[in-house]
């Protein structure tokens, strides 16, 4: 983090706290047996009942943001309750650095990612909690198509125009990432509805900057 930190200098570096759970297991993590590993304990939902592995990562991230334009960002959200423990996490190690006396950024950025369908219905409350926002494309279509995968089909894009809405009623601000930011035959669609940033992978970035610049 220091390093991505001070290499990046005034450039915005987000962290996304650690996703595992699902199709992402640590063998150092016991989950125990969970009937659907995919929308179970994930993400933050695996933060709230085991805080432990997540305050050095928390204390890692603000220690880096003293350093540069830091931010850190919250995966697999359902619910304000787990945005709530979240940021309540995020305190608690501030506070500890805090006693310390280890510099941190006391007003560093909090974004989560929109990829669960309920993240997309309570948008506009999110929107009101945190700063900037990330749509997890793959995860979403997966969640809402189940095995019926297609990354055009309208569905997705209702969900993905209803989110860029509710956030930019609040002045926030949104990206998307996965598979589908670097589709360049979505590059207008996303210019027009109001997305501000699309991440993509070193690689592709020329082509879409070009895909860009020729949007009329």
């Amino acid at each position: 983090y220091k390093l991505a930190a001070e290499s990046m200098g005034a450039n915005r570096v987000v962290v996304r706290i650690a996703d595992f759970g699902g199709d992402k297991m640590v063998e150092s993590v016991d989950l125990g047996e969970q009937a659907n590993p995919a929308i179970g304990l994930r993400g933050i939902r695996i933060m709230m009942e085991k805080e432990e592995l997540f305050l050095p990562q928390f204390r890692a991230i603000l220690r880096a943001s003293a350093l540069g334009n830091v931010s850190i960002m919250f995966p697999m959200v359902t619910s304000m309750e787990e945005v709530a423990a979240a940021k309540a996490l995020l305190e608690k190690a501030k506070k500890q650095l805090k006693d310390e006396k280890t510099a941190y950024n006391e007003n560093i950025e909090i974004g989560v990612m929109i990829e669960t369908p309920a993240a997309v219905m309570i948008s506009g409350e999110l929107a009101r909690e945190v700063d900037f926002f990330s749509i997890g494309t793959n995860d979403l279509l997966q969640l809402t198509l189940d095995k019926y995968y297609n990354p055009y089909h309208p569905a997705l894009m209702k969900m993905i125009r209803i989110v860029a809405n509710n956030v930019h009623l609040e002045g926030k601000r949104i990206s998307i990432c996965g598979d589908l930011a670097a589709d360049l035959s979505m590059t207008e669609f996303f210019v027009q509805i109001g997305i501000d940033e699309l991440s993509v992978a070193p690689h592709q970035v020329l082509g879409l900057r070009k895909k860009i610049r020729e949007i009329q």
